[in-house]
């Protein structure tokens, strides 16, 4: 998954030195609160902050006969320290330092899927007006329905991502929530004023009330964020696999010199980059019921959640980083063939102009039902035999008797459908 796509900042944030490291700096930060409090040396602390490091080797080496992850960090730390080391994780639990560090984490990671967000956002910006006036058909069910134009539907992606980019920040605000509170939460071995200098020197928010955990339903709104995005993503690549189809080739992802699309036919160009991300998304919404999964622990907390974290966390972070910046490249280089999209809305016999027919033969007095049984007879007619809804209406005796040559003539008048383009991207684009 690490590819051009993927940036490498974002696997760092997920390496095992920078969580232990994290780990190492809310310990550090903790003992400082204390000495501040009078309750460990303040030479001590300085010594500690000068000598404090660790071994990922040797930690892993402890853990192999402890069986304890953060005991064994804590006995690699000491070995650098020496005896400061005791007044390391004074009044603290595992999770006291764990699930801060992991806040840490995760707010550094939707610092970069923001950028991400963002960057795709301009894109479809660029790309909407670009394609602001280029009619195309509007699709329902998959069949033809009214005209649209391309950066109308580009306009709409936009806005979703805006959308996106705000539950986004709200996500990131919702996980960045720290906590010092021991054991079950009850700051029985360590003071709040501990938690309360941990927290602001980390940029994090004092959780209000905790048991041994931060509760799992902040990380289960984040993961589920991640996934609606993903969503998202998914939709704009179904909807170019779809238009790239040999049947309507309106628009195709971008297809690198020197790339083969098939083993066995050298005229295929086939969109598998959207494809990966349809697939990916699925990934995705995985992910966030397993988080959601994660929300019922046992009393003040079990370790069930924590498993699952370790591949959820750096995983969805990591996927929707690939994903967002692949369909940024995908709709920044996509290949866009209006005079396709024009041949697919005049195919179909003119029948895209009904509903105008029917409303103009209601606004003469005709009951709705009648004109829909009028202009449906033609319709279907024209798209079963290939025929011309325009020539059929007008030479429908019944249907003449209501409309004149003229009316049917401004009928048939495509700018009608875009004449609020404008009034709709002044709206998105505000």
């Amino acid at each position: 998954m690490i590819d051009r796509y993927t940036r490498p900042e974002m696997g760092r944030i997920w390496s095992e030195q920078n969580q232990f490291q994290k780990w190492l700096e809310v310990e550090i930060l903790a003992a400082e609160a204390l000495a501040q409090l009078g309750k460990v040396p303040k030479a001590a602390v300085a010594r500690i902050k000068k000598k404090a490091r660790f071994k990922l080797a040797r930690i892993r080496q402890i853990e192999k006969e402890v069986r304890h992850e953060t005991i064994a960090f804590l006995s690699s730390v000491a070995e650098f320290v020496g005896d400061d080391a005791r007044f390391l994780h004074v009044g603290m639990t595992s999770s006291d330092v764990m699930d801060t560090a992991l806040a840490l984490q995760l707010k550094e990671a939707a610092s970069l899927l923001i950028e991400d967000v963002r960057e795709i956002m301009r894109v479809l910006r660029r790309q909407a007006f670009r394609y602001k006036k280029i009619p195309m058909i509007g699709r329902t069910h998959g069949v033809h329905a009214e005209p649209i134009t391309f950066g109308l539907k580009l306009a709409l992606w936009h806005e979703e991502m805006r959308r996106h980019l705000a539950r986004l920040e709200g996500a990131a605000g919702e996980i960045s929530v720290g906590k010092i509170s021991g054991a079950v939460g009850t700051f029985a071995q360590v003071s709040p004023k501990v938690e309360a200098y941990v927290c602001r020197k980390s940029g994090l928010k004092p959780a209000l009330v905790s048991n041994q955990i931060i509760q799992r339903d902040r990380h289960a709104f984040f993961f589920a964020t991640l996934a609606v995005i993903a969503s998202s993503l998914e939709k704009f690549a179904v909807e170019i696999r779809h238009l790239q189809r040999t049947e309507v080739r309106e628009a195709e992802e971008p297809f690198t010199r020197g790339q083969k699309g098939s083993s066995a036919m050298p005229h295929k160009r086939n969109p598998i980059l959207s494809e990966n991300v349809s697939g990916l998304a699925r990934l995705m919404r995985a992910y966030a019921l397993a988080a959601l999964e994660n929300v019922p622990l046992w009393h003040e907390r079990d370790i069930s959640h924590s498993s699952v974290e370790r591949v959820i966390a750096p995983d969805a972070t990591i996927v929707l980083d690939f994903m967002l910046r692949r369909m940024t490249y995908v709709l920044r280089e996509l290949c866009v063939y209006p005079e396709n999209m024009r041949r697919n809305l005049e195919r179909s016999g003119g029948v895209i102009f009904s509903e105008r027919v029917l409303l103009r033969l209601v606004d003469k007095g005709l009951s709705r039902d009648a004109a829909y049984r009028m202009v449906q007879r033609h319709a279907l007619k024209a798209a079963r035999d290939g025929g011309d809804l325009k020539r059929g209406v007008s030479q429908d005796p019944e249907i003449r008797r209501h409309l004149s040559r003229r009316d049917i003539e401004q009928i048939w008048d495509l700018q009608h459908y875009l004449k609020n383009v404008d009034l709709i991207f002044n709206r998105v684009f505000h």
